[in-house]
């Protein structure tokens, strides 16, 4: 795979956070188990995510990360004080259209907290009915950097782009003066995948271009002999399709990728095998793989899922925020929204913080190598980086 998601832009200068938010921001995800309002009523949760359609496996992940991460922040309850939290789901398909109509017909029902989007574009188009509404919202796997400050209604529980590519960046360490270039397709894919490059890493000092390919291409020699020439000190591949396999091999059998560094974004785990040989020569950015950690939250999860993929984090985060925020706020979702900013947590990657000028989520991302072959490829982690070292700057909140 390649980072099918970074197709965001990256925006201004970092903030410190509030210092009174700071000193009562951290906790146990399971000490908020407790409270929850007067009422006895069950605690209406929406989860609009992708159960059909491109992102199906993702939003598998997700849904079944959710509901570990609600068993784990209840201590099995399923409630929080005397309140059940009563879910339910509605499958977008990545649509955004049935997104928004789905949490229009949710609210409308007296859901306060909607949570999923699956896809970049389904997030943004849910963000504003949240702020509409005034109803809280959890975004999940989708990356765009533009869920960060869309509103003060509107959080997210995954990574986002800038931190993918600031992964990227650590393999090269001082990006001063060294040559970077993007390998990718024609098209907006691409382009987004190139222009995210230029900003964090360009940005740093690092000269970057790029060799680009038509989308239909399905012989790689001659823009394997392209990169070749270039020289670069970091290769960043940016590829999605069928025609992965090929490409890969097509590098390595070029010498490509023993002549420089080869970084790319891990996807899940299904993906694995069209790396092909090529797969224990490549360097990975990495959101999460089984593994990855060896939190209290990621045994939690191991435990009812057996393998930990991708996307599984994103809804245990997604769980302990929900609880979090009924704890704190009932059915005041103003009250949930400050209950949630600036708040630290343990979550299966590790120490996550949502900051609170802009809602980012500041969490670990990782450095990853493949040993093996084929369905039968093993992921370990090569260097854990933490929240303040993959921090995207801090933006303006929109609304």
């Amino acid at each position: 795979m390649t980072v099918r998601h970074t197709r965001r832009a990256f925006l201004s200068a970092a903030t410190m956070m509030a210092a009174a938010l700071a000193a009562t921001a951290c906790g146990s995800p399971q000490d908020t188990a407790t409270g929850g309002g007067d009422s006895a009523a069950p605690v209406k949760v929406g989860l609009v995510y992708s159960q059909s359609g491109a992102l199906a496996s993702y939003g598998k992940q997700y849904i079944e990360g959710f509901k570990a991460g609600l068993d784990f922040a209840t201590k099995g309850t399923g409630k929080v004080g005397d309140r059940k939290i009563e879910l339910t789901e509605v499958d977008d398909a990545g649509d955004p259209a049935k997104a928004v109509s789905a949490a229009k017909d949710l609210i409308g029902k007296g859901t306060k907290i909607i949570a999923g989007s699956t896809a970049s574009g389904v997030a943004l188009q849910v963000a504003p009915i949240a702020a509409q509404n005034k109803v809280l919202f959890i975004s999940g796997p989708a990356a765009t950097d533009a869920v960060t400050g869309a509103n003060k209604y509107t959080f997210r529980s995954g990574r986002q782009s800038y931190q993918d590519v600031v992964t990227a960046k650590s393999f090269i360490g001082d990006p001063a003066g060294k040559k970077v270039v993007v390998f990718a397709q024609d098209g907006a894919f691409g382009d987004a995948n190139e222009a995210a490059v230029k900003a964090v890493i360009g940005s740093a000092g690092a000269t970057v271009s790029s060799v680009r390919a038509p989308a239909s291409a399905t012989e790689f020699t001659p823009f394997a002999s392209q990169i070749k020439a270039a020289k670069p000190d970091l290769l960043f591949v940016a590829w999605a399709g069928t025609t992965a396999p090929a490409m890969w091999q097509t590098l390595d059998q070029q010498g490509v990728l023993s002549s420089t560094t080869v970084v790319t974004g891990l996807d899940i785990r299904a993906s694995w095998p069209t790396f092909g040989a090529a797969g224990a020569k490549i360097s990975f950015l990495s959101h999460y793989f089984d593994g990855a950690s060896d939190t209290e939250a990621s045994k939690a999860l191991k435990a009812k899922v057996n393998t930990i993929d991708l996307f599984h984090p994103d809804g245990f985060a997604a769980a302990q925020m929900v609880v979090r925020a009924v704890q704190e706020g009932g059915d005041d979702v103003d009250k949930m929204v400050t209950a949630l900013e600036g708040w630290s947590f343990d979550g299966v990657k590790g120490k996550m913080t949502i900051r609170a000028a802009d809602h980012a989520l500041l969490q670990p991302m990782f450095q990853a190598k493949l040993t093996g072959s084929g369905t039968a490829f093993t992921a370990t982690a090569q260097k854990s980086l933490t929240g303040d070292e993959t921090a995207p700057p801090a933006v303006a909140m929109k609304g």
